[in-house]
């Protein structure tokens, strides 16, 4: 069985209940350029949904083009507003979570993860136990929780990373699209660079906290090839040896950490293997957006992998971690 890990949906029927009526006092629906946009707690609206997020006939297409068997899909992260207020972001989330769950049962091909209302660690527990108690597989969260440069670490968390560790939850970190950096204003740098320069903020601080290492059972799972962290591990770990001592051995925390292919180069996908463990790697593409990886297979079969290695980075690991027969 061959698993995408790494994907997104948006069902049809929630963009068609929202752009009819929305129920949420924060959150402003628009249309633009073609497609709806949200505007969450005044902040500016999001990007427009992309029409392939929601088109279930086309994915279906590129799914069997691909020999692809199982897709383990997430929302997408413009819609997971952690700038509302706690208590109406949580209902957020379980409304997504519900829309999510409804249309998937129709989808057998898919794999739902849960969004979670992370301005709130408290909220954020409870609407993941009530996720995964209704079906879900995991979770897709994204790395600035409270809105623009929050951070994974902040005290206010621990409630969800505890609940996480009690369930041995299975996690995609995925990057959010705003950075606050100017300098990735020009030249589509925003996801060439954005993407890679936030999540390594974001797994920095989980590696020097000792977050990984607190909470063991918590299984993250890092996009895009971990963008960079496998790279720069040395350098990280050097940091943390010659400099004031952080909570946390940074090398200890990679350990617990997993991956997805999404790096379009075979040498370092091997690179990533070598660092980390061909169990640790899973296959991704990061569809239905253009600058994912939508051929993901050929990125493994160019690293020239053992036929054993091959089956736990194209669908064994990821069955095991996130629990698909």
């Amino acid at each position: 069985m061959i698993i995408d890990m790494h994907s997104h949906f948006v069902p049809q029927a929630l963009l068609d209940e929202l752009a009819a009526k929305s129920n949420f006092p924060s959150v402003k629906v628009t249309v633009e350029k073609g497609g709806p946009c949200f505007a969450f707690a005044g902040s500016k609206p999001t990007r427009p949904v992309m029409p392939l997020m929601s088109n279930v006939e086309k994915r279906r297409e590129w799914m069997t083009a691909q020999r692809i068997d199982r897709q383990i899909a997430g929302g997408w992260l413009d819609m997971f507003a952690y700038e509302l207020p706690a208590d109406e972001g949580a209902d957020w989330s379980r409304y997504l979570n519900e829309h999510m769950l409804k249309a998937m049962k129709q989808l057998p091909e898919l794999v739902p993860l849960a969004t979670v209302p992370m301005q709130s660690g408290r909220h954020a527990a409870k609407v993941m136990n009530d996720a995964l108690d209704a079906g879900f597989h995991g979770l897709m969260i994204g790395t600035q929780p409270k809105g623009l440069g929050g951070t994974l670490d902040n005290p206010d968390l621990d409630p969800f990373w505890e609940a996480a560790n009690a369930r041995g939850t299975a996690m995609l970190l995925h990057p959010m699209f705003a950075t606050g950096d100017n300098r990735l204003a020009d030249y589509g740098m925003v996801n060439a660079v954005g993407r890679i320069t936030d999540t390594i903020h974001a797994v920095t601080r989980l590696l020097y906290s000792g977050h990984l290492v607190r909470y063991p059972n918590v299984k993250v799972v890092l996009s895009l090839g971990g963008a960079a962290i496998p790279f720069i591990m040395g350098r990280i770990q050097r940091s943390y040896l010659m400099a004031e001592k952080t909570p946390g051995d940074p090398m200890e925390g990679f350990k617990k950490l997993y991956f997805d292919t999404i790096v379009f180069e075979p040498r370092a996908l091997r690179y990533i293997c070598e660092v980390a463990g061909h169990d640790k790697v899973m296959l991704g593409s990061d569809y239905p957006f253009s600058v994912g990886d939508l051929e993901p297979l050929k990125v493994v079969e160019a690293a020239k992998f053992t036929e054993s290695e091959r089956a736990a980075i194209t669908g064994g690991t990821a069955a095991k971690l996130f629990n698909i027969k």
